[in-house]
C-alpha cells in the first residue's frame, strides 16, 4: 500500500508565493523565446550554414517533436523526485543546450542542439506546471496560471523583438548567448525561491518494472483522455492560424517584414495586462465558463484575421490585440482546469504527457494548416479562410468537450486526512 511523504517545505508566505510565480513566469519566458526566436532568424541561419528552407524547417520541427517525446518519457520518472531538484537539473541542461546552439559551427551541431533543447524544454514545462499545482490550491490556480502565462506576452513584447535586433547587429547566435545568460540568472534565483516539494512522492516507490504499465494506465484513464483531448483541440486549432499570420500579412497585404514586430508587440502588451485578470475571473466564475465565453469571443477575430481586407498598418496594430487576447483567454482556464484532473501523486506524470500532447498538437496543427494553403509565384497565399473556418469548428467542439473534463475527486477518507493534517 502506497502513501505520500509530507511536504518538507512550510506553506509559502504571500510574498514568497508571488516571487515563485514570477520566477516560474521568467523560466517559461526563456522556453517560449527559445522556440519562437528561431523563425525570424531563418534567413540568417540559412545563409550562415548554407542550407535550404526545408533543412531549416527540420531544425525548427526538431524542437517540437523532441519536446513531445521527452514529455512522454518524463511521465515515467518525474513524480519520483523533488520538484525543486528536477527543475534545477533540467533547467541547467536547457541552458547548456542553448550554449551548444550558439556555438554551433555546422548544421548537424545546430540540429542536435535544437533537438536537445526540445528534450529539456518539454520536461521543464511539465515540471513548472506540476510546481504550480503543488503549491497553489485549486481555488486560486487560475490567477496563478494567468501570472505564469504572462511569459508568452513578454516573449512577444520584448523577447523575440530583442532577439531579432541582436541577430541583425551581432549575428544569429547572439540571441542564444543572451538566453544562456538570462537562464543562469534565473537558475540562481530558483535556488533561493523554489521550495522543496516532495508530497507527491510515493513511499515505498513504485518498482521500475511497473513504470510502463503505470504510464499506459495513466494514458488510458478516461478522465485523463478527456483532458488530453481538450489540449489537442485547443492547441491544434490555434496552430492552424498562428504560424501563417506573418506570411499572409507580408505576401497578401504587403506589410513590411520589419513592421510585423510592431503588430506582435501590440498584441503582447494587451495579453500582458489581461492574463492575470482572466486568471482571476477563472477562479471566481469557473474555468469552464470563462473558457466558453472566451471561445465565443474568439470566433470573430479568428474569421477576421483569416479573411483580412486591405488595412493600413495602424488598423492591423489596433485589431491584433483582440485576436491575441481572445486566444490567450482560452489557454489560461484550460491549463488551470487540467491541473485539477489527475491525482496528486500522478500530477507530474499527467502534466508531462499533457505537455507531449500539446507539442504534438502544435506541430500537427501547423502541418495540417500548411497543407490547406497554396502559395503563388508572387507570394500570395490562398486558402487561409478555410483554415479560419476549420479553427472555429474546432473551437466550438472544444466548448462542448470541456464540459466532459472533470477535476479529480479525492475519496472521503483522503479528504478527511487532509483536513485533519
Amino acid at each position: 500500500m502506497s502513501s505520500s511523504n509530507a511536504n518538507s517545505s512550510a506553506p509559502l508566505t504571500p510574498g514568497r508565493e508571488r516571487a515563485l510565480l514570477w520566477l516560474l513566469a521568467l523560466t517559461q519566458f526563456t522556453i517560449v523565446v527559445d522556440f519562437m526566436v528561431m523563425m525570424p532568424l531563418g534567413p540568417q541561419i540559412m545563409h550562415a550554414f548554407t542550407i535550404s528552407p526545408a533543412a531549416f524547417a527540420a531544425a525548427v520541427s526538431a524542437y517540437s517533436w523532441c519536446a513531445g517525446i521527452s514529455g512522454l518519457l518524463a511521465a515515467t520518472y518525474v513524480d519520483r523526485f523533488d520538484r525543486r531538484t528536477m527543475m534545477l537539473v533540467v533547467y541547467a541542461l536547457f541552458a547548456l543546450s542553448n550554449l551548444v546552439c550558439a556555438m554551433a559551427t555546422n548544421y548537424h551541431a545546430l540540429l542536435l542542439s535544437r533537438a536537445f533543447a526540445g528534450l529539456t524544454g518539454g520536461v521543464l514545462n511539465s515540471v513548472l506546471l506540476a510546481i504550480i499545482s503543488d503549491v497553489i490550491p485549486p481555488q486560486r490556480r487560475g490567477a496563478a496560471m494567468g501570472t505564469v502565462m504572462t511569459s508568452f506576452s513578454l516573449a512577444a513584447v520584448a523577447g523575440v523583438p530583442l532577439g531579432v535586433v541582436l541577430g541583425a547587429h551581432y549575428g544569429w547566435s547572439s540571441p542564444f548567448f543572451e538566453l544562456v545568460l538570462l537562464s543562469v540568472l534565473i537558475w540562481a534565483g530558483a535556488c533561493k525561491v523554489v521550495p522543496t516539494l516532495t508530497a507527491h512522492i510515493r513511499v515505498p516507490a513504485i518498482p521500475l518494472s511497473r513504470t510502463l504499465p503505470d504510464l499506459w494506465s495513466l494514458m488510458r484513464d478516461p478522465a485523463h483522455i478527456r483532458g488530453f483531448g481538450l489540449t489537442a483541440l485547443v492547441m491544434g486549432s490555434h496552430m492552424l492560424i498562428v504560424p501563417f499570420i506573418s506570411p499572409t500579412l507580408v505576401g497578401n497585404l504587403g506589410v513590411e517584414p520589419e513592421s510585423i514586430s510592431l503588430i506582435y508587440m501590440a498584441g503582447g502588451f494587451a495579453t500582458f495586462f489581461t492574463s492575470r485578470m482572466v486568471g482571476r475571473l477563472s477562479d471566481r466564475y469557473g474555468k469552464r465558463r470563462v473558457f466558453q465565453v472566451a471561445a465565443i469571443c474568439s470566433l470573430l477575430p479568428v474569421l477576421f484575421i483569416t479573411h483580412l481586407p486591405q488595412l493600413p498598418l495602424w488598423g492591423l496594430i489596433v485589431f491584433f490585440p483582440f485576436f491575441m487576447v481572445s486566444g490567450n483567454s482560452r489557454m489560461i482556464p484550460t491549463q488551470a482546469l487540467l491541473t485539477t484532473v489527475p491525482e496528486p501523486h500522478r500530477r507530474g506524470a499527467f502534466m508531462s504527457v499533457n505537455s507531449a500532447v500539446q507539442q504534438i498538437a502544435t506541430g500537427t496543427g501547423a502541418w495540417i494548416g500548411g497543407l490547406m494553403l497554396t502559395t503563388s509565384d508572387s507570394g500570395q497565399i490562398s486558402g487561409y479562410g478555410l483554415n479560419g473556418w476549420v479553427c472555429c469548428a474546432c473551437i466550438l467542439v472544444a466548448m462542448w468537450w470541456i464540459g466532459k473534463v472533470q477535476p479529480y475527486a479525492a475519496p472521503v477518507q483522503e479528504r478527511a486526512a487532509v483536513q485533519t493534517a
